[in-house]
């Protein structure tokens, strides 16, 4: 399978699930920004929305969404249990890919990373965004992950969480979820992940510098 990401999106969390199952996948970087891959591809004619993750399956299928990406890699390899099968445990984990993805991922980490975003937005996303994080501390009290062991979920949740970082989001006002991102950043496929895509993002950075300065 491939997997077209951009360094440190959400497209980490599809990284660190196949890294989880011990799995091999290919690795296509896209530029978040010109929307092209790392062999001069343009993304838009994979997917249309230019966003990642994108898989294409062994079937030359296309899959987008994140969290449909992340229940297929772990459906394909259900030796490394990053997902439940059936049943209520299924949909306890699609309950906090939706959790994430709507009031974590969407709702208070975009409007703060894009710089685009106009005057206020960032107030608004951490107004809205702070219940959020005030209920996922209270319940990641006492519990190593989101559910039984480690799932597609915690992959996923990292990877957004990390991006506190870089926004004005602190998360020691929320130390029991501080300390679930220390302590997962420390798990080898989370540290492998974050240890591959960091100097892509970092290169991506000096590009878009190097654009600026020669269009100036």
């Amino acid at each position: 399978m491939e997997l077209f990401f951009s360094p440190l999106a959400c497209s980490m969390a599809t990284r660190i699930s196949l890294y989880e199952a011990g799995a091999t996948a290919d690795f296509t970087e896209v530029d978040s920004k010109t929307k092209l891959t790392a062999k001069g591809q343009a993304f838009r004619e994979v997917n249309p929305l230019g966003l990642v993750p994108t898989l294409r399956t062994n079937s030359g299928e296309v899959l987008t969404e994140n969290a449909a990406i992340l229940q297929y890699v772990a459906d394909q390899f259900p030796g490394a249990e990053l997902a439940p099968r059936e049943g209520f445990s299924r949909s306890r984990l699609q309950q906090w890919l939706c959790f994430i993805g709507t009031e974590l991922h969407k709702t208070l980490f975009v409007p703060l990373l894009d710089p685009s975003a106009p005057e206020g937005a960032r107030t608004y996303a951490i107004s809205k965004g702070t219940p959020a994080l005030d209920v996922l501390q209270g319940y990641l009290r006492g519990r190593e992950f989101l559910l039984e062991k480690f799932s597609v979920a915690d992959a996923y949740l990292v990877t957004v969480l990390s991006w506190s970082v870089v926004t004005p989001v602190d998360l020691r006002k929320w130390p029991v979820i501080a300390e679930y991102v220390a302590r997962l950043q420390k798990r080898p496929s989370v540290a492998r992940a974050l240890g591959e895509e960091f100097p892509l993002y970092k290169k991506e950075q000096t590009r878009r510098e190097s654009a600026l300065t020669a269009g100036a």
